[in-house]
């Protein structure tokens, strides 16, 4: 339905002023941005299509909810029908402020000051990735975030995960704890026994340079796995 048949009152701009933006669902806030559809779809049916999609069974021209689409590159948001290069660019923009807003909270607070701070921080980056990437969290003695780095890539085993590299950049940032972190291009963020054995092996390697290792955090479609929580470190 158009925005312009909607109740006064059930309008997202009117919902907005009135109510505030936690009154306004995900698709409602996106339409906002967007502000037009196209003729044939409106730019609510827009908004919801362009977050949910592959959660419909629309294959590859969509985004399986909020945390997807914040992971969206320009080049993703082309194969969208009804973006054109101008809502493309706004929409680049408003998602590469969000993942810097983040960044910079976790540079300016302590890091686990909640649980799940890095959890929520991990997926904007790690998530969507279709090889499997390694990266480290470099903390300082506070544990706010002093830099997080990609280092490796493809399929992580201990002899692809190079130890030495870890340590070399640990020191160079005089880091006093890391968080490790990678993703499960299947989706499942469950640990397997070479991430538990890699886990080790890193914790034991970095605290020779009396680096601890905080956590070591698994993401996947749209969820992250902290192992420190569940008992695996």
């Amino acid at each position: 339905m158009p925005i312009k048949d909607l109740p006064p009152k059930a309008r997202p701009r009117e919902k907005l002023l009135a109510r505030g933006p936690g009154a306004l669902s995900d698709a409602e806030l996106l339409a906002l941005l967007l502000r037009t559809g196209i003729k044939v779809k409106g730019v609510l049916q827009m908004a919801d299509e362009l977050l949910y999609l592959k959660r419909n069974g629309g294959g590859e021209n969509g985004f399986d909810g909020l945390a997807d689409l914040l992971q969206a590159t320009a080049d993703d948001l082309k194969r969208v029908s009804g973006l054109g290069p101008a809502k493309r660019a706004e929409l680049v923009v408003v998602l590469e402020l969000a993942r810097r807003a983040m960044a910079q909270q976790l540079k300016e607070r302590t890091v686990f000051e909640t649980p799940d701070a890095v959890k929520h921080y991990l997926p904007l980056h790690l998530a969507g990735k279709p090889h499997e990437v390694f990266s480290v969290l470099f903390l300082d003695v506070q544990n706010r975030l002093l830099a997080m780095e990609e280092l490796f890539r493809s399929t992580l085993t201990q002899t692809s995960v190079y130890l030495r590299e870890i340590v070399v950049r640990a020191l160079r940032h005089q880091a006093a704890a890391v968080v490790l972190a990678h993703n499960h291009p299947s989706g499942s963020v469950q640990p397997s026994r070479a991430d538990e054995a890699l886990t080790q092996t890193l914790k034991a390697a970095l605290a020779l340079v009396d680096v601890r290792v905080l956590d070591h955090a698994i993401v996947g479609a749209g969820e992250s796995l902290s192992m420190a929580e569940r008992g695996f470190m």
